[in-house]
């Protein structure tokens, strides 16, 4: 379930952390998830069957992160020491051996952040609005 205040409490710090240059803050709980994201976007263009053609080295284009938003910690999790999760959105074009836009494509990943940092896995399909479970 996500909290409507979680949601707004997450764009809030995203956007501090995109306009500071996101520095490692241990009060920010999403101290490194863009740099995660990226890391992401990375693999679905090296991996996803919409970016298996390749022009010029890129097989996809128009990646958009279309929602993050905090996820609840539960018992066993926390037990893992998670402290912080976020579940995001992300889309994405294929593109055509001539160069035009080809297959559209989506990819949905779970970020969990403990005290070694991040990591990830992916994710059920959430709506692209507002990252609720569909």
């Amino acid at each position: 379930m996500i909290r409507p205040a979680a949601v707004a409490a997450l764009a809030a710090l995203l956007v501090s952390a995109c306009s500071s240059g996101e520095k490692a803050d241990a009060s920010n709980p999403t101290a490194g998830l863009d740099s995660e994201i990226l890391a992401w976007r990375t693999a679905v263009e090296a991996e996803h069957p919409a970016c298996a053609s390749k022009v010029e080295g890129k097989g996809c284009q128009d990646f958009q992160v279309m929602c993050k938003a905090y996820q609840e910690i539960d018992a066993a999790e926390k037990a893992k020491g998670v402290v912080t999760q976020v579940v995001a959105a992300m889309t994405f074009a294929g593109r055509n051996p001539d160069g035009s836009t080809g297959k559209s494509g989506s990819s949905f990943m779970l970020f969990s952040k403990d005290a070694n940092g991040w990591t990830r896995t992916e994710s059920k399909p959430v709506n692209m609005s507002s990252c609720a479970p569909l």
